[in-house]
């Protein structure tokens, strides 16, 4: 790349932008009156995230022996210091976020309020970097942007020991501001003349043409005079934005037959005229590549896998689009990014997605109707799951279907299958789910709403989540749904027999009472409540219910005129010979095969235990804080589940 007018070599990345690379110098070497806080921000596609991306090369001590930094303008390279924190924010929660930069740190926190307080109390320096805010969160629509901003990065921002920089959008820039006393912030917009670089970007446009770096050898990108004067000329028609600058120069390099380096009129001024230029250069319809896009501009996660786009492009389209899906690679090309991603259990895929969320965003402005483009999505996506088996579904359909019906309006109807919870990624389907108003909730989804935290924090595969949604769903009086969950096809480690929602629940204990007229013992369950419960038995300031410990109003005939003294528990020698042992801990159970070892099965909960025990045919009793159930532990495989 040639030389800047200063005399100093251009940074090698960012093609220039010495003016805010100053300006984030100065933040990193603490200069005096520099704020804590510095907020980059523009326009979509002005080149804010490549902005970051130079800078923290010049902050990674490792990075900085592969930049020529003494041909670089001594102003816009920080001193070498250790490399700050850089948590990755695309598709992530705020709280994932949050807990990401706690294991940067290595902190020992068991909520936000303990991260923030310890890493105050840091001797080092604590530096933060955090780019593509505007990526946030695993499902478009649920606000997880503002969300950052807010649970994240303002109560950051507040702890004195932080310096912070980050990247937004303008209204989130804008909340961080006005969330923070004044002069703790400053926001750097891109799009503002204080901040333009003309000749860098003639020098980006120059450089993506030309072969030395990488462009493929054409008649105006070897003759040096041609290229350089017709990178002058995309950057001057590129409106000061360098997505359009690349959106120019990739059409120009895939097709470039029939151009004429002479003449500006191929050259775009913005992101919906490179679509519309390029379109109309190769002789197509500009909505027919509209068309293709679409389906990439609604998608989720990262990116469209390549083998549902073409049933995807025709939804969207109401018509089959297969044919110029096939034979529109030229046309689309210019604007995709391809992504092989590594093996599944579903094996390995190509994904696709759009060079540039802007990209994305000009294509959603121009459909007549998103949420009716996002319904036939949803409908194409249904249909794609073979045998309604979600366990057979493609992973992109199980992880991101809820995306698509949350912004068609259509989630709530979705939310009926346990199928679904089970085999759907717990950390998009729960902010799905979150961003739909509670009272539009049936109680299906209500119960998976409960659960999901359970579900995201012990990163559990689809039998365990089967498990731990199955007791939930007895819990919650849906019994046919928790019936649902064992018709998936999966070994789950019990079946949930009952519950019961008995407040202060401090002891259980299993136990069995003489049957009527000499039959066999009736197996009970009896639980300790406070002194007045309804139906309990006065027991030394406390009182005492028991239930029939397989179906609990059901004691076998023994009547309503036994005494508590009949109970009878299992001996210590029972215990020993049953073929199943229980252990606790704080916030676990586990049931281990005493032959082999062997844990086959372990309960955790959300709320504390406050007593458990297990009879000696492998029923096991459970009281938290919410209640009383009884779980016939089936002993299938080793398993580790969760309940709440």
């Amino acid at each position: 790349m040639s030389r800047a007018s200063d005399g100093y070599a251009p940074h090698p990345y960012t093609g220039g932008r010495a003016a805010v690379l100053r300006a984030l110098t100065a933040w990193r070497m603490e200069w005096p009156g520099t704020p804590n806080v510095l907020v980059l921000t523009g326009r979509p596609g002005s080149g804010r995230s490549r902005l970051i991306t130079g800078f923290l090369m010049l902050c990674d001590p490792e990075y900085r022996k592969r930049l020529p930094l003494d041909d670089l303008d001594p102003t816009t390279v920080p001193p070498e210091l250790p490399a700050p924190a850089v948590p990755t924010v695309a598709g992530l929660t705020a709280a994932q976020a949050l807990w990401l930069l706690a294991d940067h740190y290595g902190l020992d926190a068991g909520s936000a309020e303990e991260v923030y307080a310890q890493l105050a109390a840091l001797d080092e320096p604590v530096t933060v970097v955090v780019p593509d805010t505007d990526r946030a969160g695993p499902v478009r629509g649920a606000g997880a942007p503002a969300r950052l901003v807010r649970d994240v990065l303002v109560p950051l921002a507040a702890t004195g020991n932080v310096r912070l920089l980050a990247e937004a959008d303008r209204a989130e820039a804008a909340e961080l501001a006005a969330s923070l006393p004044p002069g703790t912030v400053r926001i750097i917009d891109l799009d503002e003349p204080e901040w333009a670089d003309p000749d860098g970007l003639v020098l980006h446009a120059q450089a993506a043409l030309n072969p030395d770096t990488g462009a493929p050898e054409l008649p105006f990108t070897t003759d040096a005079s041609v290229r350089l004067a017709l990178g002058a000329a995309v950057a001057g028609r590129a409106g000061g934005s360098p997505l359009v600058v690349e959106l120019a120069v990739n059409c120009l390099l895939l097709a470039s037959e029939g151009f004429d380096p002479g003449t500006d009129a191929w050259l775009p001024s913005s992101v919906g005229e490179a679509l519309d230029l390029h379109a109309r250069r190769l002789d197509a319809d500009p909505g027919t590549l509209r068309s293709i896009l679409a389906p990439l501009a609604l998608a989720g996660g990262d990116g469209l896998p390549v083998r549902l786009w073409p049933r995807l492009v025709s939804a969207v389209a109401e018509q089959d689009m297969s044919r110029a899906v096939a034979d529109g690679m030229r046309l689309a090309g210019p604007f995709l990014r391809p992504l092989d991603e590594g093996p599944g259990d579903d094996g390995g895929r190509t994904l696709l997605r759009l060079l540039h969320p802007a990209v994305g965003a000009e294509i959603r402005a121009g459909l007549p109707d998103v949420r009716a483009a996002q319904t036939r999505i949803a409908l194409a996506l249904l249909e794609a799951v073979p045998d309604q088996d979600w366990s057979k579904a493609d992973r992109y359909v199980r992880d991101h279907l809820a995306g698509h019906t949350l912004e068609a309006g259509l989630l709530p109807q979705l939310l009926t299958d346990p199928g679904l919870f089970v085999h759907a990624d717990p950390v998009s389907l729960r902010a799905a789910v979150e961003a739909v108003p509670a009272e539009s909730l049936g109680a299906p989804a209500r119960t998976y709403l409960r659960t999901a935290p359970l579900l995201t924090r012990t990163e559990a595969p689809a039998p365990l989540r089967a498990a731990l949604l199955e007791t939930a769903f007895v819990e919650d009086g849906l019994p046919e749904y928790a019936e649902a969950v064992h018709r998936l096809g999966l070994d789950l480690p019990w079946r949930t027999l009952w519950s019961r929602p008995v407040p202060g629940a401090s002891a259980v204990t299993v136990g069995s009472l003489p049957g009527a007229e000499d039959g066999p013992a009736v197996p009970v369950a009896v639980v300790v409540v406070p002194a007045g419960t309804p139906g309990a038995y006065p027991v030394d300031g406390s009182g005492a219910l028991v239930w029939g410990l397989v179906l609990p109003d059901d004691l076998g005939g023994a009547g309503a005129e036994y005494e508590l003294g009949l109970v009878r528990r299992p001996s210590e020698q029972e215990r020993a010979k049953a073929p199943l042992g229980l252990s606790r801990g704080a916030d676990y159970l586990r049931v281990w095969d005493r032959a082999s070892g062997e844990v086959v099965a372990a309960l955790i909960s959300d709320t504390p235990f406050t007593a458990a025990d297990l009879s000696p045919d492998g029923v096991l009793l459970v009281a938290t804080e919410r209640g009383v159930k009884a779980l016939r532990v089936l002993g299938n495989r080793p398993a580790l589940a969760s309940g709440p």
